[in-house]
């Protein structure tokens, strides 16, 4: 086996899940044509997946489909060849770079879930971009796993040089005395107060930076802003456009490629009102179905793009096929 093809081989055992995805592209030598990112183009955009690694939520329930028997939720896993005890979130974060801008949407973990996240900044160098160099952030909602990459461990800012785009009712939300839990499943009150602590961290450390917005604003000429509410208050999707091409980034609409997608009313322990977002993943997801929409998201396996279908009284994930570099 030569070393284009073993590396090819790695490559495609890494996607698997079976190696650290971090260490992936780690190979010795010149060959620029191994890279640790998925590129493409939108139109006139360029766009540009990293990991910020994952997070293994287990057990399957109360995380997923609360108050749902165990045995139909099982028999669902099992149907799908999916794990039974645990559920593998990726974090992949989308940058859209034009000719005067380069944007992140979310920002990954930061220091706030141990050594299997947080490696944003580290891969955007590989994908040879410096933190300085990021204009924009441009954030979905206020959870730990999204805005955490907004500040590194010493609570510096991690992008000193960038506009921080953020909706004006989830900064409400979490900066409000008391953030309003009551139609969340989410019994865990350590896991509230952390929740509420990250999201008001790195808000008031961005606030010299940070630019609210409405539902259905445009902004940097290539964004629009849809309010998508139910997981948080203010949580939104976000359409990247260039000329007449799309791509819908869904947030947290959907963790989970089979359970959420074939039964959005099973929902999400996470969610903060349960039935609100039941109801947004439900209209979105059929809008996304029926207008054949590109998709990207954020924790269904890398590199997150494919297309939404209506099956039966739910929905299929159909992954869009990703090529190996040559």
């Amino acid at each position: 086996m030569d070393r284009r093809t073993a590396l090819k081989h790695s490559a495609l055992i890494a996607l698997l899940g079976i190696i650290d995805v971090k260490k992936l592209f780690a190979a010795s030598g010149n060959n620029s044509e191994i890279r640790g990112f998925h590129k493409f183009n939108l139109g006139k955009l360029e766009l540009r997946v990293i990991t910020d690694g994952h997070i293994l939520m287990k057990p399957v329930q109360p995380n997923f489909a609360p108050g749902i028997s165990s045995t139909v939720v099982e028999k669902t896993l099992d149907a799908n060849f999916a794990s039974k005890s645990e559920v593998d979130l990726s974090i992949n974060i989308l940058v859209v770079q034009s000719a005067s801008r380069t944007i992140l949407i979310d920002t990954g973990c930061g220091a706030n879930f141990g050594k299997d996240s947080g490696w944003l900044t580290e891969n955007l160098v590989h994908a040879g971009i410096k933190p300085s160099e990021v204009t924009d952030v441009v954030i979905s909602h206020a959870h730990p796993d999204h805005i955490g990459g907004l500040t590194d461990k010493d609570g510096q800012v991690t992008f000193p040089n960038a506009r921080v785009y953020l909706s004006r009712i989830e900064h409400d939300f979490w900066m409000s005395n008391s953030p309003d839990f009551s139609k969340s499943k989410i019994t865990d009150e350590g896991l509230k107060k952390m929740v509420v602590a990250v999201a008001r961290k790195n808000i008031t450390a961005l606030k010299p930076q940070l630019h609210l917005f409405e539902d259905r604003a445009e902004i940097l000429d290539c964004i629009r802003i849809k309010l998508a509410p139910g997981h948080t208050p203010g949580h939104c999707v976000v359409q990247v456009f260039s000329g007449q091409e799309s791509l819908y980034h869904v947030a947290d609409l959907v963790h989970s490629q089979v359970l959420v997608f074939e039964h959005p009313e099973w929902g999400f322990e996470g969610d903060t009102d349960f039935e609100l977002a039941v109801k947004s993943r439900r209209k979105i997801l059929n809008e996304l179905a029926l207008s054949r929409a590109l998709v990207f998201s954020y924790h269904l396996p890398w590199p997150g793009l494919g297309h939404v279908k209506k099956q039966g009284e739910g929905f299929e994930w159909i992954q869009q096929p990703t090529v190996l570099p040559d």
